[in-house]
């Protein structure tokens, strides 16, 4: 594929304010943002997120320095983030459902010097988490709405106000001040293998590899983009508003994720783009009222954020009427995007692959010894290319580990190349069991078990056995409250996959592990099946 035409878009568009800044001039009266009914326009939008840019000069701010957001998909989750970044600063999305330690290890860690934070949210008050765990970098607590109790110091309305001790003219000068390679943020990985790291990302590739994946996907002018998963996560971040900003799109907040929520939203709100992981639209699908709902504006959803079963994609196009479903891959290190399909791919393409690379990219799978397999063999995801991120903040440690002197970025992700270039992921290298001997990927189960008829979501991970090392375990949702036929379910299952990938133990559970941006928490769902499991000696 061709590189990315970075002559496309002036030089002065390629940081996330002189993005903005370009969209104005083009669309300033179209809504930006609707949220509880009301709507903010594009020039409404860079005025409030200038505004937020002088406020955190007047606190202080200078260029390069951190400022951490804490809080679920609001509006001025978006504006203040537009004004960090008009400001020169660094932004630091902190996950919401992170607890109060976990959220101060990153604050200390970026020495971030503003915190952003949600008040009253999911039966906490967010500034009363950091209680005798608040860094002394940490200067002020910013928290939405009025309630300012002890632990934060200024409302939101208090913090806007300090704009006026910062002239126009220097924010403008700071702004235009802001280079397409300086960092534009810093985000924390989900630390699923270890403590999170912090990885660094410019203004230039995120807008480059946005641009793209938005005309791929069908994310146009106009297009009314309902935003479920997390701002805090790459995919609701930068596929999600950064993205929708640059193509001129309304973005359509969401804060929690409910599938009666969604479904209402849609048809009341006329929603046009959708993307998500998986969970979230099988929850939809799996909605006992899902034909009462009015989804004609649906248009376009993108997936791949986990397995996508080969039926999960037949399901969203036939049953919720979504005519251009197509799948990508990506991870933070390479700032949310590598691959995509493409829509005059075929469905089966669509189903079985996450497409190919993005222009300006590279995608190789290699073996043990680091050496490139052949077409249809699985090996270790490698990518290189323009928006692999800057590194680790302040690791130069990890950082040399993953990306290579050659400038591969490592995944740790287990792939397979098709010869036209596609690829599919089979698994995370770590995720991998071995019964008997042979090499099992979970994912690639999950993905046969999908289609079995009174499967809603599954998933497989891996238990110690005796005599095989190691044997698998499903743990099933079935639909509409069946009960799983556990023999039949067996023997459906060897009856379509090589009997060492037979699930030895079915659990049958109400719903899944999931964190915030509705991936599958293995390590959660593993300590369930050891206390369902510990007490039975018989495989199920």
């Amino acid at each position: 594929m061709s590189k990315p035409n970075q002559n496309a878009m002036p030089e002065s568009s390629l940081t996330l304010p002189g993005m903005l800044a370009d969209v104005v001039s083009r669309f300033s009266t179209r809504a930006a943002i609707v949220e509880s009914g009301k709507s903010i326009s594009y020039a409404e939008l860079q005025q409030l997120s200038r505004q937020a840019a002088r406020a955190l000069m007047s606190l202080g701010v200078q260029a390069g320095d951190r400022v951490a957001l804490w809080a679920p998909n609001l509006s001025e989750w978006i504006v203040a983030a537009c004004g960090v970044h008009a400001a020169g600063g660094v932004l630091v999305p902190l996950n919401t459902r992170m607890k109060g330690a976990e959220a101060a290890d990153i604050l200390e860690r970026s020495r971030a010097r503003v915190l952003v934070c949600v008040g009253d949210f999911l039966n906490n008050y967010y500034p009363d988490l950091l209680q005798g765990l608040r860094p002394a970098t940490l200067e002020q607590v910013v928290v939405l709405g009025d309630k300012v109790l002890p632990s934060a110091d200024l409302s939101w309305a208090q913090f806007m106000a300090r704009a006026e001790s910062t002239t126009a003219q220097a924010q403008q000068q700071r702004e235009a001040g802001i280079k397409p390679d300086d960092t534009a943020d810093l985000m924390f990985t989900s630390g699923t293998t270890g403590r999170p790291k912090g990885v660094m990302c410019a203004h230039r590739p995120t807008i480059l590899a946005f641009k793209a994946w938005s005309e791929v996907v069908g994310l146009t002018e106009g297009s009314r983009y309902l935003i479920v998963n997390p701002f805090f996560h790459t995919f609701g971040y930068k596929a999600g508003w950064v993205a929708a900003l640059l193509q001129g799109s309304t973005v359509y907040p969401e804060q929690v994720f409910d599938a009666q929520a969604i479904l209402q939203r849609i048809e009341s709100d006329r929603i046009s783009f959708l993307p998500g992981p998986p969970t979230l639209f099988l929850s939809m699908l799996a909605h006992p009222g899902l034909k009462d709902f009015d989804l004609s504006s649906l248009q376009s959803s993108v997936t791949g954020a986990s397995t996508v079963p080969p039926i999960l994609i037949k399901r969203m196009r036939e049953e919720l009427g979504i005519q251009n479903v197509t799948t990508a891959y990506g991870l933070t290190e390479c700032g949310g995007c590598a691959t995509l399909c493409e829509p005059a791919d075929n469905v089966e393409t669509v189903a079985n692959t996450c497409g190919k690379a993005l222009p300006g990219t590279e995608v190789r799978c290699v073996n043990e010894q680091g050496q490139p397999v052949a077409p249809g063999e699985a090996g270790e995801v490698l990518l290189r290319g323009y928006h692999i991120m800057q590194g680790y903040f302040e690791d130069e440690k990890a950082t040399a580990e993953t990306i290579d002197a050659d400038g591969w970025l490592h995944t740790g992700d287990v792939g397979v190349l098709d010869e036209r270039g596609y690829l599919r992921i089979t698994d995370r290298l770590k995720d991998m069991f071995i019964v008997g001997g042979f090499n099992c990927y979970p994912a690639e189960i999950e993905r046969m078990l999908s289609n079995h008829p009174e499967v809603a979501q599954v998933a497989v991970v891996g238990v110690a056995d005796e005599r095989m090392g190691e044997v698998g375990c499903a743990c099933v949702v079935a639909r509409n409250g069946i009960t799983l036929d556990k023999e039949a379910f067996t023997a459906w299952c060897r009856a379509n996959m090589a009997n060492y990938k037979v699930p030895r133990f079915v659990l049958q559970l109400d719903g899944l592990p999931v964190n915030a941006s509705n991936k599958v928490q293995k390590r959660d769902l593993l300590q369930i099946v050891k206390s369902r499991l510990a007490p039975a000696s018989q495989p199920a």
